[in-house]
């Protein structure tokens, strides 16, 4: 697609960047942009602005509109994206199921499918889920984006302690069977892609915490991930942050980690788990012990404050399940955050924006790999409104 590699032809390279920014300017801008306004934002001539726009029109991946409203003379026509043809598919993974998503250029989910399956059967399911979708959908899918938990790095399922997978090239596999490019994103990585494409203008970095059944956290830069070299950026949740009487067991079989103490197991109770809907967590929050949630904060504060003593972010942001504890613990947060510690600079810290959809993450990191754009916030807001 756009960003493929043309290798020494630099004339195919400029033209696939100008389609770039051409398609870019009509996300940003759906149903207002025309190909005068291309012209004006690239610099190019309005030839090469028609040519582009007749090429991403070929291509379906965007259509005429309607006409723009008069400036004085011929009325302009507005550009849209097409959301009529091509398809991502988005899968999240889990450890007993999986949910399947086709979502469209703008961003809405036109099919949702929920898979069930056992750690034996797990491979053969979704194997047989993504041959359904292939037969059905065919080369209207463009692109694939896998979310799950555990590292990776893009192509190979690095280690999965849920899954119980290591150095697995899922991507290789599920490419042969789909005829698409795939692109794996750890579930945490796809949480803090769909924060960041909730803001026009992402500057700076910005530190994503999730907390559910594990703690994890991820970093971006400018609204683009910065994974560090080795892909295991955002791994926290079994650095000790707690010693002595205070340190509790931790799955891991160590004592004092950040998990034993913020994560929505130590914060809820024991009854928590990550396959509780909303509404489930929501009360489990209502009846949560003031020591434990006090417990936790202090000790997520403590990673919050170091890291953000290191990255100088913007604002810490905290996602999962754990936006359903409500103001209660977000205060709690804040007061063991809000303290100077010489040298630094207080950073806001608030809850993750959930208006997107569950795919948004997943789907916007698989658009940039193929088609190198991204959704506005406002594409994204509308595309979880039910309206298919």
């Amino acid at each position: 697609m756009l960003n493929s590699d043309d290798g020494l032809d630099t004339q195919a390279s400029v033209r696939r960047a100008n389609l770039r920014r051409a398609l870019q300017l009509v996300f940003r801008s759906s149903g207002t942009q025309t190909r005068a306004g291309i012209a004006r934002a690239t610099g190019l001539t309005a030839a090469t602005a028609s040519s582009l726009v007749a090429e991403l029109i070929e291509s379906r991946l965007i259509v005429d509109g309607e006409q723009a409203a008069s400036t004085g003379g011929k009325r302009a026509t507005t550009l849209s994206v097409d959301a009529s043809h091509h398809l991502i598919l988005v899968l999240v993974i889990q450890p007993t199921s999986a949910r399947i998503a086709l979502v469209a250029l703008d961003g809405a989910e036109i099919d949702i499918r929920r898979l069930a399956y056992t750690p034996e059967t797990r491979d053969a399911a979704l194997d047989a889920a993504i041959v359904d979708v292939a037969a059905e959908y065919g080369s209207r899918v463009i692109a694939a984006g896998v979310q799950l938990p555990g590292t990776t790095d893009g192509r190979s399922v690095l280690e999965s302690v849920q899954l119980g997978w290591q150095d697995v090239p899922l991507a290789d596999r599920f490419e042969a069977l789909l005829g698409a490019p795939v692109l794996l994103v750890n579930d945490v990585d796809a949480e803090a892609i769909a924060e960041a494409g909730m803001e026009e203008s992402p500057a700076g970095y910005r530190l994503f915490i999730h907390l559910g059944g594990g703690v994890g956290a991820a970093i971006t830069l400018d609204g683009d991930l910065a994974p560090g070299p080795r892909d295991r950026a955002g791994e926290i949740g079994h650095v000790q942050v707690e010693f002595g009487d205070a340190a509790r067991e931790c799955r891991c079989g160590r004592h004092g980690c950040l998990e034993s103490s913020a994560s929505l197991s130590a914060l809820l109770g024991a009854e928590f788990t990550d396959a509780m809907d909303a509404d489930a967590v929501a009360a489990l929050a209502v009846t949560a012990d003031d020591a434990d949630l006090g417990a936790g904060a202090r000790a997520l504060a403590r990673a919050i404050k170091l890291i953000s003593a290191l990255l100088d972010p913007t604002e810490v942001v905290i996602g999962g399940p754990a936006t359903l504890l409500g103001d209660r613990f977000l205060a709690l947060l804040q007061q063991e955050t809000d303290y100077h510690a010489s040298g630094t600079a207080a950073v806001p810290v608030r809850y993750a924006d959930t208006r997107a959809t569950e795919s948004a993450g997943a789907a916007q990191a698989a658009l940039t790999a193929v088609l190198g754009v991204r959704w506005s916030p406002a594409q994204l807001i509308a595309a979880a409104r039910p309206s298919r």
